[in-house]
């Protein structure tokens, strides 16, 4: 007599009418793979079950100072025209053309390095995706039970950034709590994100 297996099904932690775009100054508070230095590495646990999805371009102001605007939906060029407005102009490539929006996700996590909370943010599609597949794994069923570690390689490659699922850091779960605790008594807020506001400080 056969066993009887159980279906496990998941909400990708991508909801999925981004799916399409996802295949596609120094501030404590934001932490992107960027940041993280060449042949290095950070280890973070994750603070919400689903990230803000947006998409983002960059504006510069007459000195070359640089601001992102984010959009819930894909914005049109008269959409970021309008939402720049007088005081940036859309930053340009090398070759004159202007930069392309990007799909985008931010999420809450806690930094181990830091020992604080911060908001991610990823524009790399191959992260995205990685990212999105754990999500759906059985074994990952529950994102915020398991730390990642997010890996950054010394040679520029399209997959030079890597991320892994790992146990939860021994006895650090009192001090993740303890974190994202006081970050929402102090009015932490992600969605601040798409109107120019910081998500670690009330408006």
């Amino acid at each position: 007599m056969g066993t009887a297996r159980s279906i496990f099904t998941r909400m990708s932690f991508i909801p999925k009418q981004y799916k399409g775009a996802s295949g596609g100054g120094k501030n404590d508070d934001y932490m992107t793979p960027g940041k993280v230095k060449a042949d290095g590495q950070i280890r973070f646990a994750l603070l919400a079950e689903e990230p803000l999805c947006y998409f983002e371009c960059w504006g510069e102001d007459k000195d070359g100072n640089g601001k992102p605007f984010r959009f819930a939906d894909e914005p049109s060029p008269s959409d970021i025209e309008a939402e720049m407005g007088p005081n940036f102009e859309r930053r340009k490539k090398d070759d004159g053309s202007f930069e392309p929006v990007k799909f985008a996700i931010s999420v809450p996590i806690y930094n181990y390095d830091l020992g604080k909370v911060q908001t991610l943010s990823m524009t790399q599609k191959g992260l995205q995706k990685e990212l999105d597949e754990i999500s759906q794994l059985e074994d990952y069923s529950d994102l915020l039970c398991w730390d990642f570690i997010l890996t950054k390689a010394a040679t520029i490659s399209p997959d030079m950034y890597g991320l892994r699922p790992v146990p939860r850091k021994k006895d650090t779960q009192k001090d993740i709590d303890a974190a994202w605790s006081a970050a929402c008594d102090n009015g932490y807020d992600i969605g601040r994100l798409l109107t120019g506001g910081h998500p670690h400080k009330r408006d």
